[in-house]
C-alpha cells in the first residue's frame, strides 16, 4: 500500500478552511495536522496552497451497464468522475436489465468491483409488483430503493398506489423518488404535439413537464411519507415552489424527508434553450431564472439537503432528434465540481457549505461508514484543487463515452489536479492509475 504526505493544503471540512498537513496510511487518513514531518517510504505532495475536500459523493448517476454500453459504462464515467473529483457514486437502477431483483442488482456490483475507479453503491428498483423481492435489500450493503413516479423507464413507474403505500410502509430504507406527475405531463405533451408534431420547440419542456406536474408528485410524496413513517428522499428538484415542502429547523440526521438539487438546475434557466437546446433536456426540466435562483436560497438555508449531478449521458446522435424522440439527461461528472467552484468565486456559496452539501450531507443522509470527511480513521477520499488553474472544456478535454458536454465552451476558473480514493493516488494531472479499484460501500444502519 501506498503512504502519501499532502503537506502545505487549505483543509476544507466541517465548515472550517485551515492550512495543515494530511498523511494518507493504508487506506485511512492516519493523521491531520499544522504540520507532519516526513518519514521514508512515504510520497509528499505539496498542496502549495491548493485546497484540499473531501471526494464529492454523488448520490444519482446513471453509468448505463449493462444493457445501454453505447452510451457509457461503469468505467468509463467513473473514471470521468474521479477526474473531476468525485470518489464515490450511487448508481440508479434503470439499465438494461432493471435492477429490480436482488440477482440482477449483484451483477452490477460484479462490474463495477471489476471495472469502476470510484467507490460505488447501487439502488434497488421498485415496480408495481416487486415487493417481496424489495424487501429482501440489504440495508448495511445497498444505498436504498428508487421508486420512479413519473419519467420511468420499462415497467418501473410506480403508478399503483396501493402498492406505492406498501412499499412505503414496509421498508425503513431510504427511498429515493424522482418525482413528476405523469398524467398532466401526458396532456401537456398531446396539447403541444397536436400544434407542432413531433417537433415541438425544446423551449416548451419547461411548460410541458411544468411546475404543477413536480409539486402535485412531490407533495403526493411527501403526504404519503408522513402517514406511512417512510425515510423519503426527493431527487432533483426543479421548482423554487417545492422548496416550501421542505424544512430547515432540525438536523439532517433527523430529517425524516430530505432533498436534492441538481447542478444543472442551479447553473441553466430556460434563458439557455435557445443556445443549447436537447443539450441541456433533462427531466425534470430546467425551469425558470426564478426557479434557479430559489433552488439556491433553499440550498444556502438547509430545506435543500444535498447536491448531485444526475448524470445521464446519451450520444449525440440521440440528443440531436427532435423533441419528442430526443431523449432526456446529459453528462456532468467531469465538470460538477469546478461548476460549484465557479459560483464559490462568484459568491454564490462559500467553500464550506459546498463541501458540506456536496459531501458531509450525502455521508449523513445515506450513513455511509467512514466517508465524506477530512477525518483520521476514515477513508482517504480527498481531492485537491488548483482555484487558480482555468480550464476550457472541449472535445478533446472531454471523458465521457458520450464525448460532448453541455458546458463545452466554458472556462471554468479551477482545476482539480488530484484524486485519492480510499488512499490511492488514482488521479494525477491527467495521468490515471488503471490498476486500482472502487470499493463497494457499507452503510452504517
Amino acid at each position: 500500500m501506498s503512504s502519501y504526505l499532502i503537506k502545505n493544503a487549505k483543509i476544507v471540512n466541517e465548515n472550517t478552511i485551515f492550512l495543515g498537513d494530511v498523511l494518507v496510511e493504508n487506506e485511512i487518513i492516519k493523521e491531520i495536522s499544522s504540520e507532519i514531518k516526513a518519514t521514508e517510504n512515504v510520497e509528499i505532495i505539496d498542496a502549495n496552497g491548493k485546497y484540499l475536500i473531501p471526494g464529492f459523493i454523488d448520490d444519482q448517476v446513471h453509468f448505463r451497464e449493462p444493457g445501454l454500453t453505447h452510451k457509457a459504462n461503469i468505467a468509463t464515467e467513473s473514471r470521468a468522475a474521479v477526474a473531476g473529483g468525485i470518489t464515490t457514486f450511487i448508481e440508479m437502477p434503470n439499465t438494461v436489465p432493471q435492477a429490480t431483483t436482488q440477482n440482477l442488482l449483484e451483477d452490477k456490483f460484479k462490474i463495477a468491483a471489476n471495472d469502476s475507479y470510484a467507490n460505488y453503491s447501487f439502488m434497488f428498483g421498485g415496480t408495481n409488483d416487486n415487493l417481496e423481492e424489495l424487501l429482501k435489500t440489504d440495508p448495511k450493503k445497498v444505498a436504498g430503493i428508487k421508486l420512479f413516479l413519473g419519467s420511468s423507464t420499462g415497467n418501473m413507474l410506480v403508478d399503483n398506489e396501493e402498492i406505492l403505500e406498501k412499499i412505503f410502509s414496509s421498508t425503513k430504507m431510504i427511498i429515493s423518488v424522482h418525482c413528476e406527475d405523469e398524467a398532466t405531463i401526458r396532456k401537456n405533451t398531446e396539447e403541444f404535439k397536436a400544434k407542432y408534431g413531433d417537433d415541438i420547440p425544446v423551449k416548451y419542456h419547461p411548460i410541458i413537464r411544468s411546475e404543477e406536474a413536480c409539486y402535485l408528485s412531490s407533495s403526493k410524496a411527501i403526504k404519503l411519507a408522513k402517514k406511512t413513517g417512510a425515510r423519503l428522499h426527493i431527487f432533483h428538484v426543479s421548482t423554487a415552489k417545492e422548496t416550501a415542502l421542505f424544512r430547515n429547523d432540525i438536523p439532517l440526521k433527523d430529517k425524516q424527508i430530505t432533498a436534492e438539487v441538481c447542478i444543472h438546475h442551479l447553473w441553466f434557466s430556460d434563458k439557455d434553450y435557445e443556445e443549447k437546446g436537447t443539450h441541456i433536456k433533462w427531466n425534470p426540466a430546467v425551469k425558470t431564472e426564478k426557479d434557479r435562483l430559489g433552488l439556491w436560497k433553499a440550498l444556502l438555508d438547509d430545506r435543500i439537503d444535498v447536491l448531485a449531478t444526475d448524470h445521464a449521458p446519451h450520444t449525440l446522435e440521440e440528443k440531436t432528434n427532435v423533441y419528442t424522440k430526443a431523449p432526456s439527461g446529459g453528462p456532468l461528472v467531469q465538470h460538477a465540481v469546478t461548476a460549484i467552484l465557479e459560483k464559490v468565486k462568484e459568491g454564490v456559496i462559500s467553500i464550506e457549505k459546498a463541501v458540506e452539501k456536496m459531501s458531509h450531507n450525502p455521508a449523513i443522509l445515506f450513513q455511509i461508514e467512514k466517508r465524506g470527511f477530512i477525518k483520521e480513521g476514515y477513508f482517504a477520499d480527498l481531492v485537491l484543487i488548483d482555484t487558480n488553474k482555468p480550464q476550457t472544456v472541449s472535445k478533446d478535454t472531454i471523458l465521457y463515452k458520450c464525448g460532448w458536454s453541455p458546458f463545452e465552451g466554458t472556462t471554468f476558473s479551477s482545476t482539480v489536479t488530484q484524486t485519492f480514493v480510499n488512499g490511492n493516488l488514482i488521479y494525477n494531472n491527467g495521468l490515471f492509475n488503471d490498476k486500482i479499484k472502487g470499493k463497494r460501500l457499507t452503510f452504517n444502519r
